[in-house]
């Protein structure tokens, strides 16, 4: 079997990966294929389905795979780490798609390989079912993400604090270069392969750099730019990624590693649900904070290419880097506009907004209900009591409604365009974490049925359904999901 791939990534220098074949398991079942990505790919389904479990659990690779493992390094919860690496995943080679685009496809919990430490190279159902299952919710929900092609149950087992059934996802990417790939070669001062790493993200996501005055520095502007609008729009569904260190910031903007992600229930700006984040550095409202920091490291690895004089070169990235909170407020404030349904720009809209935030912090109230019973509200003001009992006995919130809805009367949308545009955005079903952690618990025992029914639902997030409406319901108190874990 011939997958078509190119493998631009493997034919730069040697020293940018580990050749590496992944290793056999025992006996792979297809737990769940992704047909319509892999038509998007220009693969055909019918004729890779029946051998999925064999070619996408790495047992029988495609005849034009060139499998590698990436090198990188990274800050870890910022402590800098000059090797990392792909410890667990492997490059098969990359598909131009439908549009055009070029994208990596790489199995995650292929085996060992030479950055393993260790690792055992291996990864279980639950973790690679929760990327599978949350990169695909993000992407119906619009949000640039990596996505997922497969995953494929080994039949092995793997062994963490206990014994756990294995699996294999197949990850697809448009690209997996990081912000700690170029601190890889930054670390070892080899000025040679970031000039050949910047040529190939200019080449491959950044094509009109080339033609800038400073092509690193356009190229920082640009990734920038990226990273503002994907943390608005993580922010803007209350999402937090849980482990944002300079290895899992992708270059090209893509959501990247759903280890201990989340989605808030009740709105609180601290909320931190992975198990390792003891001191809250990637809660909800430190992320955009965060990102800056990133790409501040990405802005040192580059300094060199920006301008000779290295005092200029800091001069000129600091710049870029410090627009990038006022980059993200714009986005994020257009966004909250659109949330609570407005389309023009006036003064007091940011105090507006961050009344109603800190309302919702008083109340607990529920961020993907609130907004969504917003949108059912400015359609249908009969809908406002049921709005209104999300903010519990909290009295500002009868202050804060009074002001949106006169804010809305000086709006210039009528109510079908102003109902129709907050549906668009304020979704009404998200990937739960106790429905996610339920639909997981019974995967390890072998039962897929709740994720196969959760991931039918979080394909059409914005619309009604009705007929599942419980999933668009918080946990009960018993039910509540207090921590995530990232599975390696």
């Amino acid at each position: 079997m011939r997958f078509g791939f190119q493998h631009s990534y493997s034919a730069l220098p040697s020293r940018f990966y580990a050749r590496v074949e992944p290793t056999p398991v025992g006996h792979p079942q297809l737990v769940v294929f992704n047909r319509r990505l892999a038509e998007d790919l220009g693969l055909e389904p019918n004729v890779i389905e029946p051998e999925a479990a064999s070619v996408l659990s790495g047992n029988q690779l495609p005849e034009d795979a060139n499998p590698i493992a990436m090198a990188y390094a990274g800050h870890q919860f910022g402590a800098f780490v000059p090797r990392l690496g792909d410890g667990r995943a492997i490059l098969l080679g990359e598909l131009r798609g439908r549009d055009g685009i070029l994208c990596d496809i790489q199995l995650k919990g292929a085996g060992l390989t030479p950055f393993s430490r260790n690792g055992d190279g291996r990864a279980v159902v639950g973790p690679m079912l929760r990327e599978y299952l949350i990169s695909e919710a993000m992407h119906s929900l619009g949000v640039p993400t990596t996505r997922s092609l497969a995953v494929v149950a080994t039949g092995e087992t793997v062994f963490r604090d206990v014994a756990l059934p294995g699996a294999v996802l197949t990850r697809v990417a448009a690209s997996h270069v990081r912000v700690g790939t170029f601190q890889y070669f930054a670390a070892r001062g080899d000025q040679d392969a970031i000039r050949v790493l910047l040529e190939y993200v200019i080449a491959r996501h950044y094509p009109a750099a080339r033609d800038a005055d400073v092509p690193a520095l356009a190229v920082l502007k640009a990734v920038t730019q990226r990273q503002a609008v994907l943390v608005a729009d993580w922010m803007l569904l209350g999402f937090i990624h849980g482990v944002m260190n300079t290895d899992n910031m992708a270059i090209s903007g893509e959501t990247l590693d759903y280890g201990p992600c989340a989605f808030m229930d009740g709105y609180d700006a601290k909320t931190v649900f992975s198990s390792i984040d003891h001191a809250g550095r990637y809660a909800y409202a430190n992320q955009a904070v965060i990102a800056q920091w990133n790409l501040a490291r990405f802005a040192e690895t580059l300094l060199f290419l920006i301008d000779p004089d290295a005092e200029k070169a800091v001069s000129l990235a600091t710049e870029v880097i410090e627009l990038f909170i006022a980059q993200f407020d714009a986005h994020f404030l257009a966004g909250m506009r659109r949330k609570v349904g407005l389309s023009s720009d006036v003064n007091g809209d940011t105090e507006l907004v961050k009344r109603l935030l800190i309302t919702m912090q008083e109340s607990q109230a529920d961020f993907t209900l609130t907004f969504r019973s917003l949108a059912l509200a400015a359609e249908n003001p009969d809908r406002l009591p049921a709005l209104r009992e999300l903010f519990a006995q909290n009295c500002a919130a009868d202050g804060w409604l009074r002001d949106w809805q006169q804010r809305l009367a000086c709006d210039p949308q009528t109510v079908a365009e102003r109902a129709a545009g907050m549906r668009r955005v304020n979704p009404a079903f998200i990937p739960r974490n106790h429905r996610v952690q339920a639909a997981l618990e019974a995967a390890d025992s072998g039962d897929y049925s709740l994720f196969l029914k959760l991931l039918v639902i979080l394909q059409r997030p914005y619309d009604d359904q009705t007929e599942v409406g419980e999933y668009s319901q918080p946990p009960q108190p018993s039910e509540r999901v207090l921590k995530t874990f990232c599975g390696t």
